[in-house]
């Protein structure tokens, strides 16, 4: 999920749509993963995505990176166009996908846009019906659980779809809180908690996070901890957080505790970082090569 940077619009023209469709065809080539179902509203997007050997984040900081200048560019515009970094929930394929879809396909619906979820042309819903076509987005899987056949594929997935008109929200479906990142049957999220278990117990530690940080940003240790506030060393504390969090190596009052400083204080400036590396490249690709060397580091403890 993307969203609109204070519930502002994020798609203004038809234009504009066009522009996310072609970015999510490069994506699926260039990052390799897939979408099997989207739904762009007047102010947020959703994507349901499989990933591929890629991290989800390279792909999505890709298509808010360009989409934001673009509509700079556009709208003769600056400042923030998404609501901080996107939001993510791991979904069960088996167990949730086709829910999942159904409930992205009645987004307009719910949100009176339309009455006819059919009637709503930004979404992927006409294409699992066959009035339009994407060659980016897979429809395979989910019509293969309808038949094997087209057009009695299509029928049943009609009927799935028209069975939940009269659903309300559904909290799970919305990343937010650390319970409910993870959707699927008890064996699909022990299996999931067991990875996380093996990843966590070869994780590198914050002074492992505070020495990469450090050694790219040409600082001491003593620095981070001092109480300059020049910019290189408050972006490096900002750094510092991001990762943490990223890779849960520790918590953000852990981080604080260590400076002198409130849980709070670190947070805002991890947001604020996160803003900032949706527009700047740089950033951004200093964000990633430093979480792509700890991760390696990760797996070279495993191995």
């Amino acid at each position: 999920m993307l969203r609109g940077n204070g519930g502002q619009r994020i798609f203004f023209t038809e234009e504009d749509y066009a522009y996310l469709y072609a970015l999510l065809e490069e994506g699926t080539g260039r990052f390799g993963y897939r979408i099997h179902a989207f739904c762009c509203m007047p102010n947020h997007l959703h994507l349901a995505v499989q990933v591929g050997e890629e991290p989800l984040s390279k792909p999505m900081q890709n298509l808010a990176f360009r989409y934001t200048r673009r509509i700079h560019r556009e709208q003769q515009r600056t400042g923030h166009l998404f609501q901080g970094r996107y939001k993510a929930v791991l979904v069960d394929r088996d167990s949730y996908l086709l829910e999942l879809v159904r409930y992205l396909h009645l987004n307009p619906v719910r949100a009176h846009l339309v009455d006819a979820v059919e009637a709503y042309p930004w979404s992927s819903h006409r294409a699992y019906l066959g009035q339009e076509r994407l060659a980016w987005l897979t429809t395979d899987w989910v019509l293969g659980q309808f038949g094997s056949r087209g057009s009695v594929a299509r029928g049943r997935y009609v009927r799935f779809v028209g069975e939940g008109v009269d659903e309300g929200h559904r909290p799970e479906f919305h990343a937010g809180s650390e319970d409910s990142r993870v959707l699927g049957e008890a064996e699909f999220t022990q299996a999931v908690s067991s990875a996380e278990v093996r990843l966590l117990s070869a994780r590198v530690s914050l002074e492992g996070v505070m020495a990469a940080v450090c050694e790219a940003y040409a600082l001491t240790p003593s620095d981070l901890v001092a109480a300059g506030q020049g910019r290189r060393i408050s972006e490096a504390r900002a750094v510092v957080g991001t990762l943490t969090a990223d890779l849960r190596c520790s918590s953000l009052a852990e981080v604080g505790r260590r400076w002198g400083r409130e849980e709070s204080t670190i947070s805002s400036a991890v947001r604020r970082l996160r803003q900032r590396a949706v527009q700047d490249r740089v950033l951004r690709d200093r964000l990633e090569a430093l979480r792509g060397q700890l991760l390696q580091q990760v797996a070279c403890l495993q191995d």
